[in-house]
């Protein structure tokens, strides 16, 4: 073998030696780098996980805590608003006045949910639900406040900033209550061919949405005696229609027509549920006419109105809807007659 030979052969093994060795190395390197990036990755990964699972958490339990205080602040605010809204109607209570008016404002707009619960106790009870307008949105909260001695007849909801109430005694014969009329600025009534007895009436209350004359395409419309109106009123029959349902009223000589009002602002399922109210309280009243007409027969003076008043219970205690009101007018009007004659006047 040639020198020259020899030296291709050692120049040959020493290249591959070369190359073995940095194949070597770099898979060496390979392998470092992997088990170092594999490590370090899931170092950095378990670290960075941590700190955004403990970040959202605290920035969770921050909004829930927020969120819950300003909940509990506007509930806080309406539970006020709507016992605000109950102590401004007190004036309203009209004693021997036949109406009175007023405005209520609040700085917020405000939906008022007028809710009625006609089974529990004695007398039933008002009940009454602020939604508040915050930041563009509505927030409706879960906190109603609860009268159980307020009559309020008008839409379920009504919306707005000011409020306007005004009020008139229901006496059936005898003072059984007030009735609270609310409505919203937002909206205006327009009495039309209203006998001239109610067009005095609304034009004396000088209620800026209530209008007897002037009316306008956006004014919710009442007729009377017509079918052509948003609302339209039979006053002989006693008849409110109203989204294409009836309720019935009837009042007496002295205040015929607060239950008259109290349909025309209100939904039938307000109406009906309010005015058994007043039957059930009506009840109770007469119990205790009773009981005085007995102690003034004790005493020789005897106004024959026990049979009658207990009559007139008995129907205010089966009750069940207001097209019942008519029978019960005229008893009414009999006790009304009795008692107006009587001696002894028992009211």
């Amino acid at each position: 073998m040639s020198k020259k030979t020899t030296r291709e052969i050692a120049r040959h093994w020493i290249k591959l030696s070369l190359s073995r060795n940095r194949s070597n190395s770099r898979l060496h390197s390979i392998t470092r780098a992997k088990t170092w990036n594999r490590s370090g990755a899931l170092e950095i990964s378990f670290g960075w996980l941590f700190a955004i699972i403990a970040g959202v958490f605290i920035i969770f339990l921050a909004i829930y805590i927020s969120s819950k205080l300003i909940n509990s602040e506007k509930e806080a605010i309406s539970a006020e608003t709507g016992k605000e809204i109950g102590i401004l109607l007190n004036p309203l209570e009209t004693g021997f006045e036949s109406s009175q008016t007023t405005s209520i404002t609040i700085p917020a707009e405000t939906r008022i949910h007028n809710g009625c619960d006609d089974f529990s106790g004695n007398f039933g009870r008002q009940i009454i639900q602020l939604d508040q307008k915050n930041l563009g949105k509505w927030t409706k909260t879960d906190v109603n406040v609860f009268f159980n001695n307020k009559y309020i007849f008008s839409e379920e909801e009504i919306e707005g900033k000011k409020f306007y109430v005004f009020s008139k005694p229901f006496d059936f014969p005898f003072k059984v209550s007030d009735l609270f009329y609310m409505t919203s600025s937002n909206e205006r009534y327009c009495f039309m061919n209203a006998p001239d007895e109610i067009n005095n009436e609304i034009l004396d209350l000088n209620q800026s949405n209530l209008a007897a004359e002037n009316c306008s395409s956006n004014d919710v419309t009442v007729c009377f005696d017509s079918d052509k109106c948003d609302i339209n009123i039979d006053y002989n029959s006693g008849v409110v229609e109203k989204n294409g349902e009836s309720m019935y009223f009837a009042g007496t000589r002295e205040n015929p027509r607060a239950l008259m009002y109290a349909a025309i602002f209100s939904n039938k399922d307000i109406y009906e549920c309010q005015v058994k109210r007043l039957m059930m309280r009506l009840k109770e009243i007469s119990l205790l006419y009773v009981d005085k007409e007995i102690l003034n027969s004790n005493k020789g003076c005897n106004g024959n109105l026990g049979s009658d008043l207990t009559e007139l219970r008995d129907m205010a205690d089966s009750f069940s809807s207001s097209e019942e009101i008519g029978a019960m007018k005229e008893k009414a009007d009999i006790i009304y007659e009795k008692n107006d004659g009587a001696f002894c006047m028992l009211w």
